[in-house]
């Protein structure tokens, strides 16, 4: 099941998972927070699912009264409303899982709010690829396909590569909203930067799990990046999944050394 709001990263994410194969419905919520324009977006969504023959629902939510009786932000009201909403209906549909179209920019944006308001080591560790639903624990599990790319290759995919439009929406100008005032911040960082502090948010990810004795991928890379981190290797990621593999042979180099792997072991020597 496929979350989508009509903006850019959950359009890319449906194009990304239709074109790999998946067998997709499509589910997406009208908060009625925007007038028109959340209703532009429902009819913009209806008619993509259409035109590729995807299975769509539609939910109308009274957000405003739901956040006033509850006592919470319209920002978490929305949250809570629409994952409890998407477990309902991958029940209903039989889905496997539910995916959700948070990319690197907005695991830095989590990172940055979590420091600015203090965290411990898993308040650093952002979101994973796959979760449990924060209001179905034990319901389909969320994933997140594109959280290893960034918002502007999601638009150079979408704008340059599937010729495909989008939605854009205005109260991301918003600035009196926290996650909007990060979101302009990190406009001033480089692309390399952003996939650092998402690198960085995974390698928390690792120290969680190893302190909770976990034997995950996270944890592993984790414990690679502190194996190699005093030679400077940048792609610890590849070099973690090349030995998963046992890619005998494959060679990694940073500006001192170089990697190889040899009978499942990782060799380091000094590049002369």
């Amino acid at each position: 099941m496929v979350a989508i709001s009509g903006g850019a990263d959950s359009v890319a994410l449906l194009d990304v998972l239709l074109r790999a194969g998946y067998t997709c419905v499509a589910a997406h919520c009208n908060f009625h927070l925007r007038g028109a324009e959340s209703d532009r977006d429902e009819a913009f969504v209806r008619d993509l699912c259409a035109q590729r023959d995807v299975v769509l629902e539609v939910k109308d939510f009274d957000t405003k009264a739901y956040a006033q009786d509850k006592g919470i932000s319209i920002e978490m009201a929305a949250r809570e409303l629409r994952y409890a909403w998407f477990d309902q209906m991958a029940v209903q549909h039989a889905c496997q899982a539910i995916a959700v179209a948070h990319h690197q920019n907005d695991q830095a944006e989590t990172l940055l709010l979590n420091l600015k308001r203090g965290a411990g080591l898993r308040g650093l560790a952002g979101m994973r690829p796959k979760s449990a639903n924060p209001m179905v624990p034990e319901g389909v599990p969320i994933v997140r396909p594109l959280l290893c790319t960034t918002r502007d290759y999601i638009e150079h995919y979408l704008r340059d590569k599937r010729q495909l439009s989008w939605m854009t929406d205005s109260t991301n100008k918003d600035l009196t909203i926290s996650r909007n005032a990060v979101r302009e911040q990190l406009r001033s960082y480089s692309k390399s930067e952003i996939e650092h502090m998402a690198q960085t948010a995974e390698f928390m990810q690792g120290y969680a799990d190893i302190l909770d004795g976990k034997d995950t991928r996270e944890a592993g890379l984790a414990k690679l990046y502190e194996e190699l981190r005093k030679y400077d290797f940048a792609e610890i990621d590849k070099i973690y999944d090349a030995l998963q593999k046992g890619e005998g042979g494959k060679v990694f180099t940073s500006k001192t050394h170089q990697a190889t792997i040899k009978k499942g072991q990782l060799c380091v020597t000094t590049v002369l």
